[in-house]
């Protein structure tokens, strides 16, 4: 569904009247139309299938070796993602990992990193981000566990209220084989065992604060 650009220019005119500036003014003349463009590509999301992405899959049987199927996870790590907190429209971004154990088919790794571009590309908060993606991946492949850490940083609480810059919020979502403690936690311990921001091996780094709050 695309976003109706002129619809948000005269919104954006009016929320400027509303706080007391002139939308005519030369710093704010175009500013509507600039913001219209920014909210096409910040909610593109919005309507689009997360799971077309992983239509096309990969068969691990039928290759060189059709006698092997996978044992472990195939993780993906430190995908950058940033989207809009649904509580108050400013930003948060971060990196998301994930990880899932598959069956007979696998998918393309660039598939990953787009269910997270589609689902993120929408007013969200950050908790109902790392389930929708656990949901997307659990439910178009074959997979016996999926597990998504989401690492962000939000603007709500670094740039206004108690304002925390240093502060990042940890959210995991995990199903199947992988919602289990103990196969929850090795796998974890492998997808942010090198968290960029300086953690202790094996440990989510900073306290988890709830999306927007």
């Amino acid at each position: 569904m695309a976003v109706d650009r002129d619809r948000v220019a005269a919104a954006v005119r009016e929320l400027l009247e509303a706080i007391g500036e002139d939308p005519g003014r030369p710093g704010l003349k175009t500013t509507p139309e600039r913001v219209a463009d920014l909210y096409a590509e910040f909610f593109a999301g919005v309507g689009e299938d997360a799971g077309a992405p992983l239509a096309h899959t990969i068969s691990v049987t039928r290759g060189p070796a059709p006698e092997t199927l996978p044992s472990g996870a195939v993780m993906l790590r430190d995908i950058r993602f940033r989207s809009v907190c649904e509580h108050h429209l400013l930003p948060f971004a971060g990196r998301a990992h994930i990880a899932y154990l598959p069956g007979e088919q696998v998918v393309g790794l660039g598939a990953l990193p787009r269910v997270v571009d589609v689902l993120a590309a929408r007013p969200q908060v950050q908790e109902r981000l790392g389930e929708q993606i656990a949901d997307t991946i659990a439910g178009s492949l074959d997979t016996r566990g999926v597990l998504v850490v989401l690492d962000a940083t939000h603007q709500c609480v670094t740039m206004r209220g108690g304002r925390q810059p240093d502060t990042s919020t940890v959210t995991i979502a995990a199903r199947g084989d992988l919602a289990e403690p103990a196969a929850r936690a090795e796998i974890i311990a492998l997808l942010v065992g090198a968290a960029p921001h300086g953690a202790p091996h094996g440990a989510p780094h900073g306290p988890s604060h709830g999306a927007g709050a």
